[in-house]
Formats: structure tokens, C-alpha cells, sequence
């Protein structure tokens, strides 16, 4: 039996934000047969993706340590790397992706990196950090095209110059379509196993939060960090339900924001229309239940959760921010302002609400252009490709 290649993801904490996600989708994706996945991550916290990993097939390692802390951790990790023998380190997000470059010196085994974010977005530790070690690395991979021209637009040297040690390969963020799916659908497809012995999965969600069955549905997952603007986002629903007292709004998630975002909507008089869920391990059926996915950022790579949402048949109400762009064609999967016209999402989020035909026709259109062109299965092929490339050139 041929011997696995052995797969280090490098990454400071295991949240359950979009890119820390990514690493055990991914991996349930992979040809398990050629490779083997390990994780070895910095900050632990209480809300964490281990589990999912582990059920994925990663084994989960953990050497504690704070942000500046990681720079002592290079002999260390060193160590590590040598004596679980890998084949590859694959870093994500700036510190992982400094610490990766720092141990290269020591070790010679070919390094990815994944950059989630535009550069211009960091704090300026961070930013530097990233600048002054990104050419020691094998590939540089962007999860939008904004993203890749960031790289080039800030790199201290050109990371397309031909000869050089450094290739950066654009491989957009994807979904696996075949877990992501409009369940309402797959109830109605099997009737006998769903209408006649049991209440539907939106049916049952929607009396558990206490939500009207009839009532139209916006919401959104994120961590409330303040790229998400998530105060934004409550102020467009509290201008849609001046006109619409009807409407619901769903908020999957948590973070440093969220004890602001309560405060904004209890002194709203609107109480009663907000649902915030909490952090959901499962967040398919609260998907299943929006009937128009609502993001108000100010800046991304290109996020999983809309694609995730997208998937599930709900059309995209957005700003233009990061990869969106990429994903969202104005009109026909859903609708985008500028950044700094974010009011504009009300009147889109009208339309929508007021449009069944409309917003069924982009609810298709939404779930066509993940399954087309942002599937998991082409994610994980492309990072395959560049998996074999750099080792045979290592």
C-alpha cells in the first residue's frame, strides 16, 4: 500500500469562523486514501471546531501559546513537524502563516498558505508580518481574485515574478452541495416520510424560536466581529419592519458584538421580530428557514455562509464587499450595493419580500451558481493539484 502523504494545517485558533471551517470540510472531501490530515493550532476556546475535525479524520494536536507568543513557538513546532514526519504545511490567516514561514527556515518541506482576507484589513502587526516573510513560501493561495491582487498590490516583491520560489494560485471558497440543500424540497420529494408522520424541519424551527409559520424570514451567520457591521444589519431590518411589522430576523452566531447588537434591538421596540441563535454546530435547518440571506459587510475574502446559504436556495441581499462580487450576479442570484450604500439593501429586501416569482426564480439561480462553480469537489481538486505540484518540485 502506497505510503499517505502526511498534511500539517497550521492555524493559531479553531473558531468557527469561515476559514477554520473550510480545514475539515475540505478533508471530508479529500482522497483520504493519498493523504493525511493533521491540525495543530495555538488559542484554545470554548467554542470550538475539534470535534468536527476529529469526525472529519484530522488529528487534532495543541501547543498553547497567545499571538506574540507563536514567535517562541518556532523550534518547537520544528520539532513537532519533524518528528510526525509531514510531507506539506498548509497555514491559514497571517500568524500561522508567519510562524509556517519562520519554520521553513528549518525544515524542507514545501509550504501553502491560504489568505482569506484582503491585506489592506489587518491590524498592522499583522500586515507587516505578513509583507516582510510572505516570499518564503511554495504557493500562495487567494480565496477570490480581490484577494490575489491585494497579494500583488502588497507584496514587497512581485509574487508573479517568473523565477522566483513563490506561484499564487486563485482557488475560490466552495461548498459541499450535497449537504447543503434545501431540505424543504427533500421533504416534499417524500411525503410519505415527512407530511404525513411528522412536522416538517421548518415547520418544527419555526415553532421553537416562536416563529410565525407564515412569516418571511431574513437573516445571516457570522461571527459579530466588526467587519460584519452587524449594527448595520439591524438597523436595515428595523427599516423594513416600519413598513412590515410581519417580518423576522434570524442571526446565527456570536462574538465581541453581540452584547451591542441586543441592546440596539431591545431599545427598538421590535424585540419580538429579532432571533439571535447563538453559535449552531448544525446550522443547515436555520438556513432552510431564511427566505432571504442579508449581508451588510464592509469587507471579506469570499464567505462560506453565503455560499452555504445559497446552496440551501435563499438569493443574497449584499454589499459588494470582497469575493460577493465574485459569487453574486447583480439581478439574477440576488442583489448588491456599494459598501457605503448600504441602505439600498432595504429597498432590495423589499423587492424580494414583495416578488414570490422573483425571489423563487433567484433562489435557483442561487443554488446553480454554487453547485456549478463553487462546489466543494472542485475546491478540494484544485488544492490536490497544487498539493502534487509542489511536492514533485520540492
Amino acid at each position: 500500500m502506497p505510503k499517505k502523504t502526511k498534511i500539517l494545517h497550521l492555524i493559531k485558533s479553531l473558531g468557527r469562523g469561515g476559514a477554520e471551517k473550510l480545514i475539515p470540510e475540505t478533508a471530508l472531501v479529500h482522497d483520504q486514501s493519498r493523504f493525511e490530515f493533521h491540525c495543530l493550532y495555538f488559542y484554545h476556546q470554548p467554542q470550538n471546531i475539534i470535534d468536527e475535525l476529529e469526525v472529519a479524520g484530522i488529528k487534532v494536536h495543541l501547543i498553547p501559546s497567545s499571538n506574540l507568543g507563536l514567535f517562541f513557538q518556532v523550534n518547537r513546532v520544528r520539532s513537532f513537524i519533524q518528528e510526525h514526519q509531514f510531507d506539506l504545511i498548509h497555514a491559514h490567516l497571517p500568524w500561522a502563516g508567519i510562524l509556517a514561514r519562520f519554520v521553513g527556515k528549518k525544515v524542507n518541506i514545501p509550504i501553502v498558505y491560504t489568505e482569506h482576507n484582503t491585506w489592506d484589513r489587518y491590524n498592522k502587526v499583522s500586515y507587516w508580518g505578513n509583507r516582510l516573510t510572505f516570499k518564503k513560501q511554495d504557493v500562495a493561495i487567494a480565496v477570490s481574485n480581490e484577494v490575489a491582487l491585494s497579494m500583488q498590490l502588497n507584496s514587497i516583491w512581485d509574487p508573479y515574478k517568473r523565477g522566483g520560489r513563490l506561484k499564487v494560485k486563485v482557488v475560490q471558497n466552495g461548498v459541499n452541495t450535497e449537504v447543503f440543500h434545501n431540505l424543504n424540497s427533500e421533504e416534499n420529494a417524500n411525503p410519505k416520510e415527512s407530511d404525513h408522520s411528522k412536522p416538517s424541519i421548518k415547520y418544527t424551527l419555526k415553532k421553537q424560536l416562536g416563529i410565525p409559520q407564515d412569516s418571511f424570514v431574513i437573516g445571516k451567520v457570522a461571527v459579530f466581529r466588526s467587519q460584519k457591521r452587524l449594527w448595520l444589519w439591524v438597523e436595515i431590518a428595523l427599516r423594513i419592519l416600519k413598513s412590515n411589522p410581519e417580518v423576522h430576523f434570524l442571526l446565527v452566531g456570536d462574538g465581541e458584538w453581540r452584547s451591542f447588537i441586543e441592546k440596539k434591538i431591545r431599545e427598538s421596540g421590535y424585540e419580538a421580530n429579532f432571533h439571535l441563535v447563538g453559535v449552531q454546530k448544525e446550522v443547515i435547518p436555520f438556513l432552510n428557514i431564511m427566505d432571504i440571506y442579508l449581508s451588510s459587510s464592509e469587507f471579506e475574502g469570499l464567505p462560506i455562509a453565503m455560499l452555504e446559504a445559497m446552496a440551501c436556495e435563499v438569493p443574497v441581499v449584499a454589499t459588494r464587499a470582497g469575493g460577493i462580487g465574485e459569487v453574486i450576479q447583480h439581478g439574477k442570484q440576488g442583489f448588491l450595493t456599494g459598501i457605503d450604500e448600504w441602505k439600498a439593501l432595504e429597498k432590495y429586501c423589499l423587492q424580494l419580500l414583495h416578488d414570490p416569482k422573483l425571489r423563487a426564480a433567484m433562489a435557483q439561480a442561487a443554488r446553480s451558481q454554487v453547485v456549478d462553480n463553487f462546489s466543494m469537489k472542485m475546491m478540494v481538486n484544485s488544492l490536490e493539484a497544487i498539493y502534487t505540484e509542489v511536492l514533485s518540485e520540492h
